[in-house]
């Protein structure tokens, strides 16, 4: 596959359920990208699960996704998704990124860690051959795998820029309380529903992901740090900021499906994430602050005192 310049990817990062989807749905809507969805899960839902694509087609019988595989891997049918397990398993890990950031890998991660990361190279090649976006937009979300392609970033073979994703603690917290159905999920998918965390549970991975990908930008990657309270308050402005920080200029027309108060989304290739990304049409931007009245006052003091450091840091006490 002949590229002439490394692919340059945003990578959306967050704890879930902080708006990644809405965002990523809308930068998806900008001429010149294209919009993944978490790629981290397309290997397992996609692959081997033949969950639905964001086009509402199941993944193995996407025209798009089709294209890709055979570009990138010579066919889905082709790809080892063991072997994928086998280099992506030991190095995937949250407990790595302190070595990951320091580059000290460790010499039997090496091999793995290269393998694992050249599978997202080769995706990402062939999403661009396909597609012909200049901006690929992953909503992988997770920190540990932007520690992982960071290494491709270092050796100049991924061109990663990072849109971090914050949102008000008490207010994730609230959402992961939630039972959703999974739509796109099959009799070989894992999880009918989206996972359902504790507000304690919660406060851990959001201190441990938010703290991750403020270390990332001191590592070198370049990282935009947006709060989601704030992207609704001026959802223009913010993507059109977001989008300049990936490298993508932006005039008035290209905004032309978002407004003040909604937007107007189109159909999209999204591998996996949130139920949402098989809306389309008008979609109301208002923000969801249920929790102030629905989160029970103990479990709103409990997930306001574990984050209480990085929510006065970040301006939300």
């Amino acid at each position: 596959m002949a590229v002439d310049a490394p692919a340059r990817v945003l990578f959306i990062g967050a704890l879930g359920r902080s708006g990644t989807t809405l965002i990523e749905r809308l930068l998806g809507e900008l001429p010149g990208t294209a919009s993944l969805g978490e790629v981290v899960h397309l290997w397992e839902r996609g692959v081997g699960a033949g969950e639905k694509c964001g086009c509402g087609v199941p993944f193995p019988e996407c025209p798009f996704w089709g294209k890709v595989g055979e570009l990138a891997f010579g066919g889905w049918d082709s790809f080892d998704l063991e072997e994928f397990r086998r280099v992506k398993d030991p190095v995937d890990r949250t407990r790595h990124i302190p070595a990951l950031s320091r580059g000290e890998v460790p010499d039997d991660l090496r091999e793995p860690l290269a393998a694992y990361v050249r599978y997202y190279e080769r995706l990402y090649d062939a999403v661009r051959e396909v597609s012909g976006a200049r901006l690929l937009i992953d909503s992988s979300k997770h920190a540990s795998l932007a520690f992982c392609l960071r290494s491709a970033a270092a050796d100049r073979r991924l061109d990663l820029r990072v849109a971090h994703v914050l949102r008000d603690s008490r207010g994730v917290a609230q959402s992961w309380s939630k039972e959703i159905r999974r739509p796109e999920a099959t009799e070989a998918s894992a999880e009918q529903y989206m996972a359902r965390w504790s507000p304690h549970k919660v406060a851990m991975h959001w201190n441990a992901a938010n703290g991750a990908f403020a270390l990332l930008g001191r590592r070198g990657v370049p990282v935009r740090t947006v709060r989601y309270e704030e992207f609704l308050a001026d959802p223009r402005g913010t993507l059109r900021g977001i989008a300049e920080f990936a490298g993508l200029p932006v005039t008035g027309g290209d905004l032309a499906f978002l407004e003040d108060d909604h937007a107007t989304l189109s159909a999209n290739h999204t591998a996996s994430g949130n139920p949402m990304r098989f809306t389309t049409g008008r979609v109301e931007l208002r923000r969801d602050d249920a929790w102030r009245e629905k989160m029970p006052p103990a479990r709103r003091r409990a997930v306001t005192a574990l984050t209480l450091p990085l929510l006065r840091h970040y301006g939300y006490v």
